[in-house]
């Protein structure tokens, strides 16, 4: 069996978990816009007032602007892999959780969300006997929503369309990439010690959670999907027209790259 690596951190996890949702909301652009925009309903002085203002519409077109986000965000995203390009059978794919389903409890409904790639690819892969098991990590995520386990929602799902119970392992204690890594690797070492993975997860996603799943000798191949920035466009709207969307991509982006940093920082890479 491969040791999994539980090298010591400042953070326990639900100190972690709350840092976390805090850092996202600190370094999302529309909390600097807002911050800027307040400011300068607080000042008195004429000229203090109208740089702030300034500053605030000069931060929003900046990052209202979908092809400076996406700009941004292919610098950090890997390469897009094609699931055609793949010549072997794993033992087992892994898909990382995160905002894929949610569920309506008192009509008992499934929905899928804004990154429903993951466990689709993960389900092509098993269908065409490129991996013979498929592992959801994937606890919660949710201060308002601890009970909803998203990897229990989606064996559930696989089930219903016929996937057997034996091919679907599920990890549903891991409420961040790193637990990802850590619970992920006990159960793969224990059912498939020596076994070969591939790791499906958002593209954007793709860095931090390979780097969990080195630290913890985990051995497994990146699988990046849901790739955000897409195909560059010239287009003159996308060029010059503000739209909340880029906003959205920003978020993505700086989480990512805030969480990446912290991850190194607190030794989880």
């Amino acid at each position: 069996m491969v040791p999994v690596s539980t090298k010591n951190t400042i953070f326990d996890s639900n100190m972690f978990f709350i840092l976390s949702k805090i850092l996202a909301f600190l370094f999302s652009p529309i909390t600097w816009i807002l911050a800027l925009i307040a400011l300068s309903l607080f000042l008195r002085k004429p000229k203090l007032k109208k740089r702030f203002l300034i500053a605030a519409l000069a931060t929003g077109l900046f990052f209202t602007n979908p092809f400076i986000a996406k700009e941004f965000m292919r610098m950090w995203e890997p390469e897009p892999s094609s699931v055609y390009s793949i010549q072997k059978e794993y033992d087992a794919v892994i898909v990382l959780g995160g905002g894929i389903v949610t569920t309506d409890a008192q009509n008992q409904t499934l929905t899928f969300r804004h990154n429903p790639d993951r466990i689709m690819q993960a389900l092509w892969l098993y269908k065409n006997d490129k991996a013979a098991k498929i592992l959801i990590s994937g606890g919660s995520g949710s201060m308002q929503y601890p009970d909803m386990l998203e990897s229990v929602l989606l064996r559930d799902f696989l089930i219903d369309i016929g996937m057997p119970a034996e091919d679907i392992l599920i990890d549903s204690l891991s409420n961040n990439t790193r637990e990802n890594a850590v619970n992920t690797a006990k159960i793969l070492n224990d059912s498939i010690p020596g076994g070969e993975f591939l790791l499906i997860t958002s593209a954007s996603h793709m860095r931090r959670s390979i780097g969990c799943f080195r630290q913890v000798n985990l051995n497994v191949d990146p699988f990046p999907v849901d790739l955000t920035a897409g195909d560059r466009s010239w287009y003159w709207m996308n060029l010059l027209m503000p739209k909340t969307e880029a906003l959205d991509i920003w978020d993505e982006l700086l989480h990512e790259i805030i969480g990446y940093l912290t991850y190194r920082m607190v030794g989880y890479i």
